[in-house]
This record gives C-alpha cells, structure tokens and sequence, in this order.
C-alpha cells in the first residue's frame, strides 16, 4: 500500500517552487515553504499569490477554495520547521553546491522516514544524495513549469534507492494528478535529454545566420504543431538555464549536439537570458513580460521585397497526394492551373482526387459552393509537359529520386518561357542539383509544401547559391496569395523543420534503444511535458521508419556530425520490413 503523505516541505519559491505548492496545497496536503530571507519568502507568496488569483479570475479556482489552499501553507525562513514533514522537496537554481547544503541540512531536520526530493532538470540526483546519509531515500521528482498545469512528473531514481520510495513517490504523483514516469539518474532525463539537443541546434542555425528566429520559430509552430517555436521557448525558459542544462548533459555524454553553441553564453554573459531579463533572442516589453516588441531584428513589412514575376498560370507536375494537394490550393488562391501527369488515366485520377477533396470542404463549411466551382473552372489536366511552355511558374512534385527529379528539370528547362521560375516541392534533395540540371539556375527556387498541403500553413522558400532575388521573392508571393506562411532558408540537408524535427526523433529512438525508458513514458514525456501533439515513437510511425531513415541517413552524410548517424535499432527496424503504420507494425504493433 502507498504511503500517505499529509505534510510536505518546498525548499526554494521560485516560480517553479510556489507552482510545486500550489499543486500540494490544491489537494489538500498541509505544506511548508522555505526560503532564506524575509524578502525571498515575501515574493515566494507573491508568486503563489499571483498563480491562485489568476486561476479564480479565470474560473478554475473558487475565491473560498483559493483562501483554503493559502491556508494550507505555512511560510517560513526557518529549516527547522521541516523536522516533521513526510516528503522534503529542493527546488532551488540549478547549482550542485547549493542543492548538497540544502540536503545535508535536511537529512540532520528531517525524520528517518522522510524522503527527501529534488526538482533537477539537469543534475546528478546521485551526487545530490551523497551529501546525506540516506541516499536510499533520495529521489528526483522532477516537476515541469508551470507545475500547477502541466501534468508530467519524471520519478529519477538512483542505483541505490529504494524501490518503495520510488512506487510512495509515484502514487504521490498520480494522486496530485500528474503522469509519472520512471527513469534513471542520467543528465536531462527524458524530457530535456530530447528537448534541449533540439532547442540548441536551433540556436546553431540563427547564430549561422541560416534562417531568422521568426521563420525558425514559425516552421516549427506550424510544420510541427508544436506550441512555440524553439527560440521563444529559450526565452521562456531562460538562457541562462538553457545554457547550465546543456553544459551539464554534454559533460556526462560528450555527445556535441549537447555543447551549447557559443552564443548561448555570450548572451548569458552580456545579461540576455531571455524573459526575465526583457531580452533574450527577442526584445519583451519589460522584464517577464510575454510581450514581444520590435528590435533592431524585427523584419519590416514589404521592406526586404524584391520586384516579383508576374504569375497568373501555374504549371504542377506530378499525380501523387502532394501534387494534388498543391493544384488544389493554388486553384482556390485564383491561379489558373495546368496539371502533367503520365497518361491519360492519371490525369482522370488526380481530377477526381481534386473534386473529392473540394467537396469534402464544402460538405464541411470551409468552401462555398461558388467558390469550389471556380476553382475547379481554373484547373486543366494534360499529360502533355510540352503543354506547359506558357506557364509563368511551374511547381515540381513527382518521386523523390535525383535521377528523376534532374531529368524533368533538364525538359522543363527546354520547354518553359524564359523568366519562368521553376520550383521543386522536395523534402530532402538538394535543390541546387536541380538547378544544375538546366540552364537557369537563377530561376529555380525550392517549394517545401507539407502534407496535406490544403490544411498545413507553413511553405519552406528555399533559395540556393544561384537563385535571383525576384524569384525568391516571387515564390514568396505566390505563398502570400495561397493564404501560406512562408519561411526563408538556404539550401541544405533538411531545410528547416526537418533538420531540427529528425534528430530528435533519432535521438529518441537511441534512449530506446539504450534500455534506458519505454516507447509509451517517452511518447508520454514528450506530449505531457512539453505539449507536443504526438510523441517521437508516435510520429516516426506515422511518418514511415524508412522514410525518417533516409532523411537521418541524409543529414549525417550532409553534416557529417556524428551524432546525426542514424540509430542502429532504426535501421534494424527498417531492414526487418517494420515500416510503422503503413506496414502493420513499427515502434508499436497496429495489427
């Protein structure tokens, strides 16, 4: 039978400590909560003050329950008061020495019986725990911000704690009504081992100048679904947290994906660590303020808009779902489209294809009637590519093979008008090969489309080494007018959102792999602490195991960082013919 927990002490009332109060006090459990000094105990309660009267004012606290849970917490500045508590929680920055004082002082107070508990993200609960003479009873219990909201608690047990204080913690966590999850004691556990590796190669590619913050941020919000974008997460989190994370993974692994990029601590030294300081990679309106204000690094609209290429007819090649999905949204944007594909019968297919799908938004009010008419009044069929040597843009979207890819650019290039921009859809080839196929490679610009093009916002504009400004600013347009957000990026191994997307995916597949947690308290991390709409293993299913191989195996020939090398339990997958959802079974079994 689980321990029952009536008294808790929280050492440290940061935002993260009075949230760990307030989920206690919430249900019912009486708790102390301590701070050094009068004036730090003072805006512990101001934070824990702030959070309640938000929840009343939005209706999900009651003015008599909120003065109930204040009553349930006693404030103080003294250790002492933490003699009879049943479960002791740390709670303070991030800093070895300051959490080993605190559980040393807390194993002289506290009773035999007491677990005592510490919120780290990032540090060894073991070495914690030998500050003590109880490391049996030491444990992590590891807390997400905002604790009164997001429900995952990762549960880190070290080699010498006690199975029972593992299964008393885990029942607390459940009873508070968080998700626990059970791992080891390794830098970042789950949660951060995935997040931050992705968070800090984001971080790489504005310090590169590759892509701005906003089009980082917003290929990932909208490709993704992710609820911010890595950069504004950084913020939030704080820069100079961010960057102790960091350093403290990649001195327990080596792995340089975890080495914080170099600009991380020159913003941290030069005062830049994001909201709390009113500046971090963007500019807020005053510290801890959410509000964004322009900067010196605001994009101005219409300020950076090259002469654009008339487009009124647009050319698509291809039969497949994305082909059909882009006619689709160009027709409704008001271009008249000329659709090639290879026979006859495949043209007929990809008009039914169309007139299905606008149907089906009409069935669900997103079209009018009128409006589903006049866009498949723009569109044409041919299986003719001769019949696009009129067109002023042509979007290619057949296989994703080179060979295929370069030989329909070598036609197009003898067939269309010269000016044409000729623009291809892939997700992993580069464009500049393409380019090189004819003999315009100014007017060739990548397209990323995501599937299903109709629905997903986001278009990855990717320029290469040659391409003109008007084109680009041409397809920029085009994007405009299709009601898509577009985001700028250079011509490398998986643009933006699958450069940052499949690494992490891998890195998941090798905690698997390393036995260190399971499919489902991965998938559930991920969703529950950071809010993402599907889990890695979750996704990679979806996407297809060969498919997310190819596309790792692409970025590590590319980069040739060796943490980029594809897992071998992915590879082992993919060679067992276990492809995900399309074939029955993958990470999980769908049979």
């Amino acid at each position: 039978m689980a321990r029952d927990f009536t008294t808790v002490g929280v050492v440290g009332l940061g935002t993260m400590g009075a949230g760990i109060v307030e989920v206690f006090a919430r249900e019912g459990v009486q708790v102390v909560g301590l701070e050094p000094t009068e004036e730090a105990l003072e805006r512990g309660r101001g934070h824990l003050r702030h959070s309640t009267d938000r929840a009343v004012r939005r209706g999900k606290l009651t003015e008599s329950d909120r003065d109930d849970l204040m009553a349930r917490v006693r404030f103080s500045t003294s250790m002492e008061d933490l003699a009879d508590v049943d479960l002791m929680i740390e709670a303070v920055p991030e800093r070895l020495d300051l959490k080993r004082e605190i559980f040393a002082a807390a194993d002289k107070i506290c009773r035999a019986d007491t677990i005592l508990a510490t919120n780290t993200s990032s540090l060894s609960v073991t070495e914690i725990s030998v500050a003590t003479t109880r490391p049996s009873k030491v444990v992590g219990m590891h807390f997400f911000n905002p604790a009164p909201v997001l429900k995952l608690v990762e549960v880190v047990r070290t080699v010498v704690t006690e199975q029972q204080v593992v299964e008393d913690v885990s029942a607390l966590a459940a009873r508070l009504g968080k998700k626990p999850v059970v791992i080891g004691d390794k830098a970042g556990f789950i949660a951060n081992a995935l997040l931050f590796g992705y968070l800090n190669h984001a971080v790489s590619m504005v310090e590169s100048r590759y892509a701005t913050r906003e089009d980082i941020d917003a290929a990932m919000r909208l490709g993704c679904g992710y609820p911010m974008g890595p950069l504004a997460l950084l913020d939030l989190i704080g820069l100079d947290t961010a960057y102790e994370i960091l350093d403290t993974m990649y001195r327990q692994s080596r792995d340089r994906l975890h080495a914080p990029a170099p600009i991380l601590k020159q913003m941290v030294t030069a005062g830049l660590r994001g909201r709390k300081t009113g500046q971090g990679f963007y500019t807020y309106e005053a510290p801890d303020s959410p509000k964004v204000v322009a900067d010196a690094l605001t994009p101005v609209a219409g300020a950076a808009n090259a002469a654009t290429r008339a487009v009124r007819q647009v050319g698509v090649v291809g039969s497949g779902t994305m082909a059909t999905g882009i006619i689709e949204v160009l027709a409704k944007a008001g271009y008249d489209v000329l659709y090639v594909t290879r026979g006859d019968e495949k043209v007929a297919r990809v008009r039914a294809a169309l007139e299905r799908s606008l149907d089906k938004a009409v069935l669900r009010g997103k079209l009018e009637q009128a409006d589903r008419d006049a866009a498949l009044a723009r569109v044409t069929g041919s299986s003719r590519l001769d019949d696009l040597s009129g067109a002023d843009l042509v979007v290619e979207a057949v296989v994703e093979e080179l060979s295929v890819k370069q030989a329909l650019f070598a036609t197009l290039d003898e067939i269309c008008k010269p000016g044409a921009v000729l623009a291809t859809t892939t997700s992993s080839l580069p464009v500049i090969d393409l380019a090189a196929a004819t003999g315009r490679p100014a007017d060739v610009v990548g397209l990323h489309f995501f599937n299903p093009a109709p629905v997903m916002a986001l278009v990855e504009v990717v320029r290469t080494v040659s391409t003109a400004e008007d084109v680009v600013a041409t397809a920029r347009a085009v994007c405009e007018q299709a009601g898509k957000h577009a985001v700028e990026c250079g011509d490398r191994a998986g643009f933006i959102v699958n450069a940052l997307l499949f690494p992490y995916l891998n890195d998941a597949v090798k905690m698997l792999q390393a036995h260190y947690a399971t499919v489902e308290d991965i998938d559930s991390a991920m969703i529950v602490g950071c809010g993402y709409p599907l889990g890695p293993f979750d996704l990679l299913d979806v996407v297809g195991l060969d498919v997310a191989y190819a596309i790792q195996r692409t970025l590590y020939l590319e980069f040739r960082e060796p943490g980029f090398a594809p897992a071998p339990l992915l590879e082992q997958l993919v060679t067992a013919g276990y492809l995900g959802r399309k074939a029955g079974r993958g990470f999980r079994d769908y049979s």
